[in-house]
């Protein structure tokens, strides 16, 4: 361009020569340097979100980790509470096994000479027959046969008992039910079962309920119990009859 030229436009631009040249004279601004306002609003919105976003995810992890947590310690404390109880249901019945080993021995070597014990299954001692044959009183000359069951909370509880012949006893009913104090749980007058008792007490009870034990004053079988006072002839003789028909 030529110099004068050059000149001139100076010129026109310093001097009034129009507003043109005075706004093109304004200082040039950076559009990097300042962002448009809704820009940044749109950002800081965006990164709210974001943060309220990434609180809501972590809040629902955490509330299913409690649940999943909590689940679990539920089906911990049902497993524990189901093995607790088979494993006390395990001890309790290695408890009454152990005692009956040795109250089994006991038994045997202490049995009346009236009575014989059998066992059906040797692996199973708590369960048992036992023939009781009297050598006196009405019942002379009959067997009768009784069937003892211990139950796995032994010896807190008494052995069940059950007369498996039938017979016309005022203390043992025709279908086999059986009035033997040492055989109830629980006694008013402390002549029931108690931890302390053992097979060979059981065993000696009913041996006696055909002697010494034999009770028409608080009887079981009323029938039988009245027979005997109206007429103790024919009693022994109706005795003697179901001995004929059931207890040979």
């Amino acid at each position: 361009m030529p110099a004068d030229d050059a000149m001139s436009r100076s010129d026109q631009c310093s001097g009034n020569a129009g507003s043109h040249c005075q706004q093109g004279a304004a200082p040039e601004r950076n559009p990097r340097s300042v962002l448009p306002s809704r820009i940044v609003q749109l950002r800081q919105q965006a990164f709210k979100q974001q943060c309220i976003v990434g609180r809501t995810e972590a809040e629902q992890s955490s509330v299913a980790m409690l649940t999943l947590a909590s689940k679990l310690r539920r089906d911990d404390g049902g497993k524990t509470g189901r093995a607790s109880g088979a494993s006390d249901s395990t001890h309790r019945v290695s408890i009454r096994d152990r005692l009956l080993t040795k109250e089994v021995a006991e038994l045997e070597a202490n049995l009346p000479s009236t009575c014989k014990a059998s066992f059906p299954d040797e692996d199973k001692l708590h369960h048992f027959q036992l023939a009781v044959s009297p050598d006196e009183g009405y019942y002379q000359s009959g067997k009768f046969q009784f069937e003892i069951d211990v139950p796995e909370a032994y010896n807190m509880v008494p052995p069940k008992v059950r007369c498996l012949t039938r017979i016309w006893h005022p203390n043992i009913t025709e279908n086999g039910e059986i009035c033997l104090s040492l055989l109830r749980e629980h006694s008013i007058d402390g002549t029931g079962w108690a931890p302390t008792r053992t097979l060979k007490d059981v065993v000696w009870g009913l041996n006696s309920l055909f002697t010494d034990l034999l009770n028409f004053d608080d009887p079981l079988n009323i029938d039988a119990a009245e027979h005997h006072l109206r007429d103790k002839e024919d009693f022994r003789n109706k005795v003697q009859d179901y001995i004929k028909h059931y207890a040979r």
